[in-house]
C-alpha cells in the first residue's frame, strides 16, 4: 500500500507528525512546525480539520463540561475545540509549504464538511479519529473518496471496528490502515497493550498501525518490532508554545530521537535470512571442527582420546564425532592436524 509516494513495503515506517493544537493560535507557529518536523525525519504532518461548531454544541449543560481526570477537566467543550482549531483559511498556506519542503500533509476531518473542503487540496490520506470512530457515515464518506484511510481504534469495540473496515470495504476502499490508540491524554504504558498492534493486521486483514500517547518513545519503538507500519505522535517544536496539547507532545529533540530509534530498529529487524553470507562462512573459521590429538598412524583406530571438537573449525564437522569413533586412518596424522573425510576409512 502507498501513501502518497511512500510505499509501506518498501520504505519502512510511516511517521507522522501530529501538528494539532501545537500550533496555539498562531500561523507562523504552524509553519514552523511543520519545517521542524520535516527536519526530524517526519514522513507527514497531520492537520486536524474542525471548527467548535462542527464537533459540538455551544452548550452549558452538564454533558458539554468535561470529566474525567483529563487535562482538561471542567472546560467545555466548545470552548477547547474553539481555542484548539486550526483556521481552515490557513489550511492553503500549510499545505503548500510542506509540499515545497516535501513533506507530506493531511489531515484528519471531523464531519462532511471537512472532508469537502479538504478534497480541493488533493491529500494523500485521510484520517479518522478514535472519537470518530463510530461515526459511520463520516467514515462511509471519507472512505468513498478513494484515498487510503487511516483509523484510531481508541475508544471502538472489536465489532465496531469490524464495522467500519466493512463499511471502507464496502465503498471498494481496501486501503485501510487501523491504529492501535489508548485514548487517554498522557496514556500510561500499562495500557498501551501493544500486543494488538498485530492481532488489528491478522484480524481484521488490513495494515497496522500505532497513534501513541505515551511519553517518550519506548512504546514506538516496541509498536515498530511487533509490525507497526505506521506510527503517529503529537509534535511540537517546543513546549514551552503553549496549548491544549503541549504537556504530552515531543518536542523536536525528542522527535528527532524518536525517529533515529525506528530507524535502527527497522535496521535490526531487517528480514527473515537464512542465507549464508561471505562474512557469515569466512566467521565459520571461529566455530568447532573435529582436530586429532596425538600422533596417529595409518591403520590405528579412532578413539575418543585421539579426536576431539574444538575450535577453529577447519576440519571435520563434529556432527561426525561419534560416527568416525572406530574407524581407522587412512594415513599418518600429525597432533593438532584437522580431520577430512578423505583421513577416515567409512
Amino acid at each position: 500500500m502507498k501513501i502518497g509516494n511512500f510505499d509501506l513495503e518498501k520504505d519502512g515506517t510511516y511517521i507522522i507528525a501530529e501538528l494539532s493544537a501545537n500550533h496555539n493560535g498562531s500561523l507562523q507557529n504552524a509553519l514552523d512546525t511543520i519545517k521542524a518536523a520535516k527536519e526530524c525525519g517526519a514522513d507527514a504532518i497531520k492537520l486536524q480539520t474542525y471548527t467548535a461548531d462542527t464537533l459540538t454544541l455551544d452548550s452549558d449543560r452538564e454533558d458539554f463540561i468535561i470529566k474525567g481526570t483529563t487535562l482538561w477537566d471542567d472546560k467545555k467543550l466548545y470552548d477547547l475545540y474553539k481555542e484548539a482549531y486550526t483556521p481552515w483559511e490557513w489550511h492553503r498556506e500549510l499545505f503548500e509549504f510542506a509540499r515545497s519542503i516535501e513533506i507530506d500533509i493531511f489531515s484528519t476531518p471531523f464531519d462532511k464538511s471537512a472532508v469537502d473542503f479538504l478534497e480541493q487540496f488533493g491529500p494523500s490520506t485521510y484520517k479518522i479519529a478514535s472519537f470518530e470512530i463510530t461515526d459511520y457515515e463520516l467514515v462511509r464518506y471519507v472512505a468513498s473518496k478513494g484515498r487510503p484511510i487511516i483509523i484510531s481504534t481508541g475508544i471502538a469495540t472489536v465489532d465496531e471496528i469490524q464495522d467500519v473496515v466493512d463499511i471502507c470495504r464496502a465503498e471498494g476502499n481496501e486501503n485501510i490502515i487501523l491504529l492501535k490508540c489508548t485514548s487517554a491524554y498522557p496514556a500510561p504504558l500499562h495500557e498501551a497493550n501493544l500486543l494488538t498492534i498485530p492481532n488489528l493486521a491478522q484480524t481484521f486483514g488490513v495494515v497496522s498501525g500505532f497513534s501513541d500517547h505515551t511519553m517518550g518513545s519506548t512504546a514506538p519503538i516496541v509498536a515498530v518490532a511487533l509490525g507497526a507500519k505506521v506510527i503517529e505522535k503529537h509534535f511540537i517544536v517546543d513546549r514551552a508554545i503553549g496549548g491544549a496539547d503541549a504537556e504530552f507532545s515531543m518536542n523536536k529533540e525528542e522527535f528527532s530521537d524518536m525517529v533515529r530509534a525506528i530507524r535502527d530498529a527497522e535496521k535490526l529487524l531487517g528480514r527473515v535470512d537464512y542465507s549464508m553470507s561471505e562474512k557469515k562462512r569466512k566467521n565459520r573459521q571461529f566455530s568447532r571442527s573435529l582436530y586429532v590429538t596425538k600422533n596417529m598412524k595409518k591403520g590405528e583406530i579412532f578413539s575418543q582420546e585421539s579426536v576431539r571438537s574444538v575450535r577453529p573449525g577447519f576440519g571435520l564437522h563434529p556432527k561426525y564425532f561419534k560416527e568416525i569413533l572406530g574407524k581407522v586412518a587412512t594415513r599418518d596424522i600429525s597432533f593438532a592436524e584437522a580431520l577430512g573425510k578423505s583421513d577416515i576409512s567409512w
